[in-house]
């Protein structure tokens, strides 16, 4: 696969223990930093077709305090990305030549750590939603397979269909990050 071409695979059964694999020196390295690791993104979700990279979020008491986990995680390999423009969160990618991670750092506790939280639950809980986001996933990479960030806006107006739904899910059970579904927790 070509690092610049958007690629969507079928659910991979591997995916949590990958997660698991790369989680479990970060979770050592960032113990008194990290409230939660999580594995976030299309690859935590089983069932849903996915790009083969492994996202994990990061959620930290305090994101401005970059000597608490900056350093820890370059001791391990990561790469910072500083150059990020998403001010919610900072961003690490893998070492070159290692199996294609993006590391999420957030604010526990700020929106953008919750939307990834209740986008990745509320797909878990409703297969047919994560079946609709497959097929959108497919269809998109197909028609911007050189072009990453069409891709990304192209979804962008059914990720907020999702979350409006997800939104109500959330008040009726009543859904937090600590009472989510039981995969991928910390």
């Amino acid at each position: 696969m070509n690092a610049y071409e958007v690629q969507i695979m079928p659910y991979q059964t591997q995916w949590p223990a990958q997660f698991e694999r790369i989680a479990a020196p970060i979770r050592r390295s960032l113990q008194d930093i990290a409230v939660r690791v999580e594995h976030i993104g299309s690859t935590s979700i089983p069932g849903c077709a996915a790009k083969p990279i492994i996202d994990i979020q990061i959620s930290v008491t305090d994101l401005q305090s970059l000597e608490g986990y900056v350093h820890p995680l370059r001791e391990l390999g990561w790469m910072h990305r500083a150059d990020n423009p998403d001010l919610t969160k900072r961003y690490f990618r893998e070492s070159p030549g290692c199996e294609r991670t993006h590391i999420h750092v957030r604010q526990a506790g700020s929106w953008s750590e919750q939307f990834a939280l209740l986008f990745r639950d509320y797909l878990r809980c409703h297969p047919e939603e994560r079946d609709a986001y497959a097929d959108i996933k497919l269809r998109l990479a197909e028609q911007y397979r050189h072009d990453r960030h069409g891709y990304t806006d192209a979804k962008t107006p059914f990720i907020w269909s999702v979350m409006q739904r997800a939104s109500e899910w959330s008040q009726l059970t009543g859904w937090s990050t600590g009472r989510g579904t039981e995969q991928g927790r910390s």
